[in-house]
């Protein structure tokens, strides 16, 4: 997002956070935009409860409506990303023949539930 973008959206958040929930409200949506505030690279609008894409569909089309905003800057919204790295030195499993392939890993994570959402970056 171009500076003079950031710039008009931070110097009238309050009244931008106001028309954000009165968008999210006619879109029948649930959460409510709590604050706006500034990054390196761009303008973070924080919600009540994380956002479904319905829900940065109506931000997008509402920060696309200010005026002056320069709309070749614009980024699509988001939601915040994370990654968690685990190394997994063992597994309590009793093996049949004695003998632990990928496969048998593989196996044991999948139904495990504390590794329901995990993607293994490595092979095991």
């Amino acid at each position: 997002m171009a500076k003079s973008n950031t710039e008009l959206i931070i110097n009238s958040a309050s009244s931008n956070i106001a028309n954000i929930n009165k968008c999210l409200k006619n879109a029948k949506s649930v959460i409510i935009a709590d604050f706006i505030c500034l990054t390196n690279d761009g303008v973070i609008i924080t919600t009540n409860k994380p956002a479904n894409m319905s829900d940065l569909s109506t931000i997008k089309k509402y920060v696309k409506n200010i005026n002056n905003i320069n709309l070749d800057n614009i980024d699509c919204p988001h939601l915040p990303k994370s990654k968690s790295y685990l190394k997994i030195i063992g597994l309590p499993h009793n093996m049949e023949n004695g003998v632990l392939t990928p496969e048998v890993v593989k196996g044991v994570l999948k139904d495990s539930h504390l590794f329901e959402n995990v993607v293994l970056a490595f092979k095991p």
